[in-house]
């Protein structure tokens, strides 16, 4: 990680947590005019709003305009929630969401990571309830089988969203 995304990734996290947020992920892609810095908060339980955002984004805004730390200097920031069907990157992405269904794409099949189920032995990409995470790894249940995967095999996964329908009383 390059040091001026880590001094970026710092000052997002201080100002999330001053505005009483926490900050879920930051991306910075593009170059020169078309750079982009998505800033992604949360509050436990409660989510954010547009006030939080708008909080957030004006107290990074001062300071990396002040500080010059994005190289080129030119940059478009983005602050918004991390959504309902959020990305998940980190272990503590994870944890948040046990007992929760994510749809999981992985850089190796489930056969190279200790399945023996042939059915699922050439599995890259699933959708299934996370059950656990522990010392660096998700566990599922995949048909017959509880499945053992190390988040750093995780190319991408995300929290599926489910609708609850509720019955119409009449």
């Amino acid at each position: 990680m390059e040091p001026w995304f880590e001094k970026v990734h710092q000052i997002a996290f201080d100002v999330a947590l001053g505005a009483g947020c926490e900050l879920y992920d930051l991306e910075i892609i593009g170059s020169g005019k078309d750079r982009v810095v998505r800033v992604f908060i949360d509050k436990a339980d409660v989510g954010v709003g547009i006030v939080d955002c708008s909080i957030v984004s004006k107290g990074l805004n001062d300071l990396l305009d002040t500080e010059d730390i994005i190289p080129g200097g030119e940059y478009n920031l983005e602050v918004s929630s991390p959504g309902l069907d959020r990305h998940l990157k980190t272990e503590e992405h994870f944890k948040k969401v046990i007992n929760k269904k994510v749809a999981i794409q992985l850089s190796q099949n489930l056969g190279t990571l200790g399945a023996v189920d042939p059915t699922i032995k050439p599995t890259k990409k699933f959708e299934a309830e996370l059950l656990e995470v522990e010392n660096a790894h998700i566990v599922f249940q995949i048909k017959d089988e509880k499945v053992k995967i190390p988040i750093n095999v995780v190319e991408k996964a995300k929290l599926v969203f489910e609708f609850k329908q509720q019955s119409k009383k009449r």
